[in-house]
């Protein structure tokens, strides 16, 4: 089918009630390009006022009601053809009207669906169509709202290559030849048997074509068709995280219709001695958990902004992405199979049993066998997924019936693609949440008999003393009994046992479950070290996925830095308006790498050097109080005016046997480091302006060092594009990032301003933000303040020619960027 963008010449407004507009309530659409998000543009404001208020979990926005329309003309030569219009994703409950007909719907948010659209058009002339979306307590994070991926319109013959139906596998493959199946469904809508040739060619990654085959299909009314053809492919190149090299294969129906798809040869093995293995080479999951919003952006998902955040992960040394908890989009897809990202990709977050008031769990049991069956079409052509997850943290999974459910949705994606590992990541605490009772019981009564003390003594030594910490505690009960024997059969109907925060099984079931292996789907990024460890040792152990690799919108401050105080005693999980970001990522919303990844890429054994990261004089001597999610409230700057003379502490992490602190050239002494000391170690200092400098030693010589500057001089603004030419389609953008700097180019993190951009030319702002974690300010606005010295602008282009943005900020010399667009 010829595919086109739907995306332009779209209007979007808030849904307004008909007998409303009846009475004079009048809201007028305004002109939206997509994939755009609704919600982001909506006012924050702190809980109690308007009832729609999603809270802390969704960053404090409103939901809503959405509508979007559109006119478009549909050609008298397109009557006989079919027409569909794909959506790769509406948030949420989206429902479509064509000429003002119902025309479908799809309750997920994630979801790619289509809409046929042909028998509600009027030929030759103008066509009007309609989507409402809802967004309104039903998720437990930042969803976004509206048409947030792209759009498009399909149009073919009766008898044509049906949508998402060129599937390719590579099931045999050795050194010197690779077997690829090429399966291929044709749709007859026609009231004729039809009998057409099927050609099918493959090109290597330089456009020379290395395997060809024809093949005939007979296709009767109304009754799709598969051909099956198998190419060989001599000499293979093998797509893997180091090399992703990638193949394409077109099939052509004669005179009728041609569809391209991209593929990669690669073979997946696993077992509980090697693990997890592609091409025979053995492979541990260095993960990233992510959600789905783009930072500044909010949820609307641009093509380059996917790629952008793949690429800045796989920088930071992360091979793999579980998407959490949905779908991945498909530009994202496609970005992991260009740069070599693995992919667990992930269904639902629930099943039957809700975790917000409206959430999916209401539609789930009519639905979730085709939202199945979009994510295995969209990902089957993928060589980055390996692995498909069935559910997140689902309550279930602690019954019979769960077990029963988990069971029916791992067999249905097997049914439809057997050449990937299903995975569910499990919380061993959620599955027996209604029985903590009896394991708090359980907990005290060994506590008394281990400690042969009275009452009181051995309470405080059971699950009492746990909940004082939330990994603990999890750990703990995902390791009881009580979680083996309930989450025995739920784990049994998977390929991979995924485990959320239950590091303590990975030792105790190489023993109780032999066969078990095991994936660590979501961890704390504060326990790395351990966890890594684990990994190393265990072949049954393929991975682990931090919570998370980039930061994200909603569940406000789960990673904020905290301190105990007479009001405060204990950490609280969510944080209060204005909060905007969980602040638990590796990497800030604005991409930006945060010492908790410079500390993982030492932990994964990918850098050499130390690092350094200051925690803030203002904090010195206060007793810490994060959650587990929280890294210190460091960061990398020795710029802290006002602090002179003050007590600081310097963390330096590194793999060495030690590394030697010097501030301004005097030596603060040598700290062991390394493995056996957690990769870390700190400093108690005096803060004076000039240079800070660790030095790494293994075994008396030197192997590293990183060294922080004081921003000294005049302040200056820069501002400077990702790239300086991009593209007009192909949802491809500009990142622009503003700093203030002295004048050697060291960024002055304690000088923060309001800055103004000005966008003219060949494109708009699309978003500007910072990392601020509890900013009031808008993403949509042309004025922010930086955070830390930064701040990031998003350009959108909307034409050929060129972008001239300029930023201005008090006290500083404006400065210019040019982006050209081609």
């Amino acid at each position: 089918m010829i595919r086109t963008s739907f995306n332009d010449g779209w209007q979007a407004r808030p849904k307004v009630n008909p007998f409303a507009e009846l009475s004079g309530t009048k809201v007028p659409f305004r002109p939206v390009t997509l994939p755009h998000d609704a919600m982001i543009e909506r006012e924050r404001a702190a809980p109690g006022g308007e009832v729609t208020m999603e809270g802390g979990a969704g960053a404090y926005f409103p939901g809503g009601v959405y509508e979007y329309r559109k006119t478009f003309a549909v050609p008298e030569e397109d009557r006989g053809k079919r027409i569909f219009v794909e959506f790769e994703g509406v948030y949420r409950d989206a429902t479509v009207f064509i000429n003002g007909d119902y025309a479908g719907q799809r309750p997920f948010g994630y979801s790619h669906f289509r809409i046929d659209a042909d028998r509600f058009l009027r030929f030759g002339e103008d066509n009007e169509i309609r989507v409402e979306a809802r967004a309104h307590r039903d998720s437990r994070w930042y969803t976004g709202a509206g048409i947030y991926r792209d759009t498009w319109l399909l149009v073919g013959e009766p008898v044509r290559i049906a949508p998402d139906g060129l599937r390719v596998t590579t099931p045999d493959i050795d050194a010197r030849r690779a077997v690829v199946e090429v399966a291929t469904r044709v749709d007859n809508d026609s009231i004729a048997i039809r009998t057409v040739d099927v050609a099918t060619e493959i090109r290597d990654a330089d456009g020379n074509t290395v395997a060809t085959d024809i093949s005939k299909i007979t296709v009767l009314p109304g009754e799709p068709a598969t051909v099956r053809q198998r190419l060989y492919v001599s000499s293979p190149s093998l797509w893997s995280p180091d090399t992703p090299t990638l193949y394409t294969t077109t099939v052509t129906l004669k005179d009728l219709d041609t569809e391209t798809v991209t593929f990669g040869i690669r073979s997946l093995q696993l077992d509980p001695e090697h693990g997890l293995r592609i091409n025979g080479g053995p492979v541990k999951l260095r993960g990233a958990c992510v959600h789905h919003d783009n930072g500044v952006l909010g949820a609307a998902t641009f093509a380059r902004a996917e790629e952008r955040r793949v690429r800045l992960l796989k920088d930071a040394g992360f091979n793999a992405i579980r998407m959490s908890h949905n779908p991945m989009s498909k530009p994202m897809l496609d970005a992991c199979d260009r740069l070599g990202m693995l992919v667990v990709d992930e269904a639902f977050d629930v099943w039957t049993s809700g975790k917000s008031e409206f959430d999916y769990s209401l539609s789930f049991p009519e639905w979730w066998e085709r939202d199945i069956e979009a994510m295995v079409a969209k990902d089957i052509n993928h060589p980055s997924v390996i692995m498909y997850s069935i559910g997140n943290e689902i309550p279930e999974t602690g019954s019979a019936a769960g077990a029963a459910w988990g069971r029916r949705l791992a067999e249905k994606v097997r049914s439809l693609d057997s050449t990937r590992y299903v995975t569910n990541a499990v919380n061993g605490m959620l599955a027996v949440m209604s029985e903590l009772g009896k394991l708090r019981a359980q907990s005290q009564q060994r506590a008394e008999q281990e400690a042969g003390a009275g009452e009181g003594e051995g309470e405080d030594k059971g699950i009492n003393t746990l909940m004082a910490d939330a990994g603990d505690m999890m750990n703990a009960i995902s390791a009881s009994g009580l979680v083996t024997e309930k989450t025995a059969e739920s784990f049994a109907v998977l390929d991979v046992a995924g485990m959320n925060y239950a590091e303590a099984r990975y030792t105790l079931d190489k023993d109780l479950f032999p066969n078990r292996i095991i994936l660590g789907t979501e961890t704390f990024p504060t326990r790395i070290d351990g966890n890594w460890r684990l990994v190393k040792q265990h072949g049954h152990v393929i991975g682990d996925f931090t919570w998370t690799g980039w930061d994200y919108l909603g569940e406000v401050g789960i990673g904020r830095p905290q301190y105990l105080t007479p009001d405060a005693p204990r950490p609280a999980h969510t944080a209060p308006y204005p909060y905007l970001v969980a602040g638990c990522g590796d990497l800030d919303i604005t991409g930006h790498r945060r010492p908790a990844s410079y500390y993982r890429e030492i932990v994964f054994g990918l850098r050499t050097q130390p690092y350094i990261a200051v925690r803030r004089p203002e904090h010195h001597g206060k007793t810490w109080a994060g959650t587990p999610w929280a890294w210190s409230d460091s960061i990398a700057s020795w710029t802290w005016p006002g602090s002179e003379g003050k007590p600081v502490a310097v963390e330096v992490y590194g793999a060495a046997d030690e590394v030697e602190l010097l501030v301004n050239g005097r030596s603060s002494g040598r700290h062991p480091v390394g493995e056996d000391h957690r990769f870390r170690t700190e400093f108690d200092t005096t803060y004076e302006p000039g240079e800070l400098l660790a030095i790494a030693y293994r075994d008396g010589a030197e192997t590293g060092r990183h060294t922080l500057r004081s921003a000294t001089g005049p302040l200056e603004l820069r501002a400077a594009a990702d790239r300086p030419v991009i593209a007009t389609k192909g949802g491809d953008l500009a990142y622009v990032t503003v700093t203030l700097t002295a004048p050697d180019g060291t960024l002055h993190t304690a000088a923060d301003r309001p800055v103004h951009l000005e966008v003219t030319g060949a494109g708009v702002l699309l978003g500007f933000g910072s990392a601020d974690p509890a900013s009031e300010e808008r993403f949509d606005a042309p004025e922010r303040r930086t955070y830390e010295g930064r701040a990031l602008a998003v350009l959108r282009p909307t034409g050929p020619g060129k972008i001239h943005l300029t930023a201005s900020a008090p006290e500083c010399a404006p400065v210019d960027v040019i982006v050209t667009v081609e």
